[in-house]
């Protein structure tokens, strides 16, 4: 069972209702074309209705610089957009929004039009949670017809608002770069089929933000979204 963001009073219960829009960003402290995307990555989050994550990537690793943010699993994700989108190569810095948009990251106007459509889209699913003390229980409706061939797919996503790192090698070498909402855990907690209401209530602990969102299969579109702030 995942490990959110701790409830700041454990007596308090509140609820939250919002539906931003998500973009996932694929970055790399290795990759010397990522800091400009890294930057308006950190501008999107700082939108109420954007919902900015930063998966760091490690296949630049090899140049002579880790990242240590960079998970495999991340790749992986990315790989599976790839497939999704049926493009043959994977790049960074690359943004994708609400699991379909293909943009690359550090073009600011193609990122803003994107966004921008979908601000006017109503999300499919309609996302709710409520949080007691050290439980958040997150509830789905669907608002459109969402059944499909792939189940719904639940996620939660843990991450650091703020992480500056001294980088000291590779193409970035010398630069003292900031990296905003830094994915540190990604997990899927349920598998819907889009009929009735869904629930699940999880623990919560520690001092990472974190959101939810519903995906059509692994790599599909994102039906709908919520941040707790």
């Amino acid at each position: 069972m995942p490990i959110l963001a701790k409830a700041q009073d454990t007596g308090v219960t509140r609820e939250v209702h919002n539906a931003p829009v998500v973009v996932e960003l694929f970055t790399s402290q290795g990759c010397s074309s990522c800091p400009p995307a890294d930057e308006l990555l950190m501008l999107l989050a700082q939108q109420d209705d954007v919902l900015a994550l930063a998966l760091h990537v490690d296949y630049w690793d090899y140049i002579g610089w880790k990242d240590q943010f960079a998970s495999p699993a991340h790749t992986k994700r990315q790989k599976g957009y790839a497939h999704e989108g049926a493009r043959r190569m994977i790049y960074t810095p690359q943004m994708v929004i609400m699991g379909y948009e293909d943009v690359v990251g550090a073009n600011a106007a193609a990122v803003s039009e994107a966004i921008s459509k979908y601000r006017k889209t109503p999300q499919r699913v309609a996302l709710r949670a409520r949080q007691t003390g050290t439980e958040v229980t997150l509830s789905a409706l669907a608002v459109q017809d969402v059944q499909g061939s792939e189940p719904l797919l639940v996620h939660v996503a843990r991450y650091e608002p703020m992480q500056t790192v001294e980088i000291t090698r590779g193409e970035l070498r010398g630069h003292t770069l900031d990296y905003a909402n830094v994915v540190e855990h990604l997990e899927v907690i349920g598998q819907w089929d889009g009929t009735g209401e869904f629930s699940v209530t999880v623990p919560v602990e520690g001092a990472e933000k974190t959101a939810f969102f519903i995906q059509q299969g692994s790599h599909g579109p994102v039906l709908g979204a919520l941040r707790l702030d």
